[in-house]
């Protein structure tokens, strides 16, 4: 087969990513090199998972591995969405399966139903709560109205044990444009503290050193106790927090950390609180965790400009590698140029929809 028709990239960098972004403009795609230099190269058991979850909601996507797990050819079906249950190999957690389907799942041609089972905390993929009040809400900024999350157990690592269902109800035909030029006011910080198979001690600890450093805010701070006992609460014992800073329009912050072995409760939920504080100092209008969301749902809009105000600390390495993959698969680039104000070094980025429409709707 010629691979002169498939767009290619190297290493396992935003493997995750390419893949939605391939799915959402239909363009083949194939990764070359994945770990090519490592002593056990090639994909990793939650990549393979990840690309069969994605075989099972499309129809009509063609993967091929090659023998060695260094080279994926990945041909795009339509999204069709409906109900599914998939196992989350141990090694990552739910939330790595579940953040790539918001990108896909408003543009299905069935509601998507699906239930998630294995851990559901990690230290680097986003958790239950993030995905919820992180998350979600981008996503209803842009006209997806109907997601919800629903934790039915919750699995600690390393064992897990715990299963979560997400529904998105919401098929839009592409998202609305976005205008968000104005940094939001924080309103309320309000958060969630869990622990599984420990003591609830545990719990009040961590909210009692996350008040002591947001006392001094001057808003409402509401953090609720959340202990899971007996089958529902996995297989390991666990413990973390996950804050969250809202405005009175919608958009909201977060930050959130579980705890290791050894560590004490209230220094977790004073750190959180201090990693909350800074993302808020570095954001504008979204997070530094929502911005993917945000950028490629602006990407796929109507073909009209969006703008988007983001900070000069938001332009890392990750952001440059999202814009560079955007302009490779949908051929379009993002544009940033500062904000005429004096006292203020952010930017706007300003984005021109590719015209995406929701065509797996109409697919009989």
């Amino acid at each position: 087969m010629s691979t002169s028709r498939y767009v290619t990239f190297q290493s396992c960098r935003n493997f995750r990513m390419l893949i939605v972004l391939a799915t959402l403009s239909g363009h083949p795609i194939r990764i070359e090199k994945i770990r090519s230099e490592d002593l056990n190269p090639g994909l990793r058991d939650h990549e393979v998972s990840f690309l069969r979850l994605i075989e099972a909601l499309t129809n009509g996507s063609s993967i091929e591995i090659s023998y060695t797990g260094t080279t994926v050819n990945y041909r795009p079906g339509i999204i069709t969405g409906g109900s599914y249950t998939h196992q989350c190999p141990p090694g990552k957690p739910v939330g790595y399966y579940v953040e790539p389907m918001l990108y896909l799942a408003p543009f299905s041609k069935k509601k998507f139903s699906v239930i998630f089972r294995g851990v559901t905390a990690s230290h680097q993929d986003a958790g239950l709560e993030a995905i919820k009040w992180g998350l979600m809400p981008v996503m209803e900024k842009f006209g997806v109205r109907e997601c919800a999350l629903h934790t039915l157990k919750r699995g600690s690592p390393p064992l897990g044990g715990g299963e979560v269902h997400l529904v998105v109800d919401s098929l839009i035909s592409q998202p609305i444009t976005m205008h968000a030029l104005e940094t939001p006011q924080i309103s309320s910080i309000r958060g969630v503290a869990y622990s599984t198979r420990v003591s609830p001690s545990m719990v009040n600890r961590m909210i009692d050193g996350a008040r002591k450093v947001l006392k001094g805010v001057g808003c409402e701070v509401d953090i609720t106790a959340d202990a899971w006992r007996g089958e529902n609460s996995g297989k390991s014992p666990g413990w973390g927090i996950t804050l969250v800073a809202e405005s009175k329009k919608g958009w909201k912050y977060f930050s959130e950390g579980i705890g290791d072995a050894g560590e004490v409760p209230e220094d977790l939920g004073s750190q959180i609180a201090y990693e909350l504080l800074e993302e808020i100092s570095a954001s504008a209008v979204v997070g530094r965790n929502q911005l993917a969301l945000a950028i490629v749902y602006m990407v796929i809009g109507k073909e009209d400009i969006g703008r988007l105000r983001i900070t000069k600390s938001q332009v890392d390495e990750k952001f440059i590698w999202l814009l560079r993959h955007i302009k490779q698969i949908f051929g379009t680039e993002v544009f940033l140029r500062p904000v005429n104000e004096a006292d203020s070094d952010d930017l706007i980025a300003t984005i021109k929809g590719v015209g995406f429409i929701n065509s797996n709707k109409k697919i009989a």
